[in-house]
């Protein structure tokens, strides 16, 4: 007799099981998911002793015939796919057909159910094995179905299980995860015969609400995009629910949870350099694409999927929350607790004020400009270079020559009282309005009144945040202006230095530098861009190649756009120390809240803060 064999098929469909029924919350998945599918309305969750005693799953939807109750326990029983066509198009929660009949050899199983049609319902148990009990009772419309003993016949599966707190968790997220995506159920879930989530049905917001409570549904933004191909609504957080996990990313596609990496790694970008390393955003998002689009049948768990088209999934996300981020204020306040002044508390937008789209209403008031739009249409594009023409038409003084550019006026006169009131100054444009008085605090900072208070500017970074936009601008619409040297300046290099001046010379035309390079390692600045200062052409462009290879070396920015952009900012920015005119200042400021995020700079440092009326009364008593 051979040494292979058949394994006997209890053996073989607990070996099956453990595929499906890892934990008591797959359990749950399951069940939930079966219950949503049913049309149901109101679905109520009892868990005793963490699943491990009783889990048991109570629906309101169409129920089953005694037939259709008997075969649902079987291998790949299921109503939800037909043909292999329906497999390549899969519109319900569960299809495999695999889950009840897992359950049903690790536990105790019990199914009550009666369809809307009938009068008498059925009542189906089987313990573990093959025999199956069938009786005929009246029962409530629906279903209800009870696992006792979760893995009585498989000690060493129960021995792995972890503690009651642990799996209980589990199974709150997955009961909380079903709930987010369907808002229109009224969802109730029973811990040890007490109620401990009641979710009522109602709408998407009231049910984000009633997930994660007030306080963090006022710190998260609205976004929403909806177009004929692939539509994305949910919530995106604020800067202050930035955390040190991954345990806050909520991502459904066709209202199913799943996990993408793909679409992860977008809304991290869009996130740009809000976060920190080691941090995570928070996010609820909603995708509804067409199902023959995606592929979910990659795992038991149906938790992994793949798109048909990645990068266009990944455009799309990446897209849709910058836009929305864009649309919020996110200055952070800062106030003057005794926390706000630890060396290890960075400062935060304040999750307790709940903010409105498109609300920049507390802002210095000669700015009016909305924010910059992330996408860029034809019309767009047409706007932008009729607007360069009327640039040069009004830059363009009677003799033909160019006056400087704001940031390359000479450092002004020692003023006698440098916070004073700006009466009647010539405005850099015409939303800028002539009597508020700016106050640039020790060379570093720019103070400016807002409707609630004070707005404190760092000149550096914001110049940097505008420098690094405009980069990146240049990058895309390869219009490279240089102004060129009238003597050239030669420079002896490296040979490292050299290489990599080399290697991003395609960059840095773009952005308006005209090198030409030599032997022995030796190069000629024939031209740099307009917004460099006269002077330090050498010292800006080394500054640019050695920060490039800072950020790749010990940053790990890969992408060399991003990588030079910032580099570039960071060296051609106005520097900390640097005088300003209430001229310069002004521009300084419209220009930064024209950009799509001027609340961080490239690397992630803060750029305003806003200190509000009512901390100035508590210090000042007035309170």
């Amino acid at each position: 007799m051979g040494k292979i064999t058949i394994l006997p098929e209890q053996i073989a469909n607990k070996i099956a099981a453990g595929e499906v029924v890892q934990r008591p919350e797959s359990v749950v998945k399951e069940l939930l998911e079966n219950a949503i599918d049913a049309g149901s309305t109101k679905v109520e969750l009892i868990i005793k002793r963490a699943g491990k005693v009783l889990i048991q799953v109570i629906d309101n939807g169409e129920g089953m015939s005694e037939d259709d109750a008997i075969i649902s326990i079987q291998k790949h029983a299921t109503s939800k796919i037909k043909t292999y066509d329906d497999l390549n198009a899969i519109r319900t929660l569960g299809f495999r057909g695999e889950a009840l009949s897992a359950i049903s050899a690790v536990s105790q199983l019990e199914i009550k159910t009666e369809t809307m049609q009938d009068e008498i319902g059925t009542w189906l148990r089987i313990d573990g094995g093959t025999e199956i009990i069938v009786e005929k009772g009246s029962f409530p419309k629906g279903t209800s179905i009870a696992i006792k003993n979760l893995f009585f016949n498989t000690p060493a599966r129960r021995n792995f299980l972890r503690s009651d707190a642990t799996e209980l968790k589990h199974i709150v997220d997955t009961f909380n995860k079903i709930a987010m995506s369907y808002h229109n159920v009224h969802m109730q879930m029973y811990i040890d015969d007490d109620v401990i989530l009641n979710y009522p049905a109602g709408q998407q917001a009231e049910r984000i609400a009633q997930v994660f409570g007030d306080a963090i549904y006022k710190s998260l933004f609205k976004v929403e995009e909806i177009t004929d191909y692939l539509s994305v609504t949910g919530y995106i957080g604020k800067p202050s629910l930035l955390k040190k996990n991954k345990g806050d990313q909520y991502l459904f596609i066709n209202n199913r949870f799943v996990q993408s990496k793909q679409v992860n790694h977008a809304v991290f970008t869009a996130y740009e350099n809000i976060l920190e390393k080691g941090e995570y955003p928070f996010f609820i998002l909603f995708i509804t694409l067409n199902p023959e689009k995606i592929d979910i049948n990659v795992h038991p768990s149906k938790l992994e999927v793949r798109f048909e088209n990645e990068k266009d999934i990944y455009a799309f996300i990446l897209t849709v929350v910058k836009k929305g981020l864009s649309e919020y204020d996110l200055v952070p306040n800062l106030s003057f607790s005794q926390d706000s002044f630890s060396d290890t508390i960075p400062t935060r937008f304040d999750p307790s004020v709940q903010v409105t789209r498109n609300d920049f209403s507390d802002r210095p008031s000669f700015v009016k400009r909305p924010p910059a739009e992330i996408r860029i249409s034809d019309q767009e594009i047409d706007a932008i270079f009729g607007s360069l023409n009327r640039h040069a038409e009004i830059r363009t003084s009677e003799d033909g020559t160019l006056p400087p550019l704001p940031f390359d006026f000479p450092a002004p006169q020692e003023p006698q009282v440098q916070t004073r009131v700006v009466q009647s100054s010539p405005p850099v444009n015409d939303e800028i309005a002539p009597d508020v008085f700016l106050v640039q605090l020790q060379n570093k900072y720019i103070l400016t009144p807002i409707k609630t208070g004070l707005m404190v500017i760092d000149q550096h970074v914001a110049h940097e945040r505008i420098m690094y936009e405009k980069a990146l601008h240049m990058f895309d619409m390869n219009l490279p202006m240089s102004q060129q040297l009238l003597f050239p300046k030669t420079v002896q290099l490296d040979p490292g230095m050299y290489l990599t001046i080399k290697e991003i010379y395609e960059y840095l035309f773009k952005l308006g530098f005209e090198i030409k390079f030599f032997s022995k390692n030796t190069i000629a600045i024939e031209g740099v861009p307009p917004e460099l200062k006269s002077g330090n052409e050498e010292e800006v462009l080394l500054g640019i190649a050695d920060e490039y290879i800072n950020n790749q070396k010990v940053k790990k920015i890969t992408d060399i756009k991003d990588n030079l952009a910032k580099s570039y900012s960071c060296k051609s920015a106005i520097k900390a120390g640097e005088k300003l005119d209430d001229r310069v200042m002004r521009l300084l400021i419209d220009e930064l809240f024209s950009t799509s995020m001027p609340y961080v700079c490239p690397h992630g440092r803060p750029i305003v803060l806003k200190i509000s009326v009512d901390e100035f009364d508590k210090r000042f008593g007035r309170t």
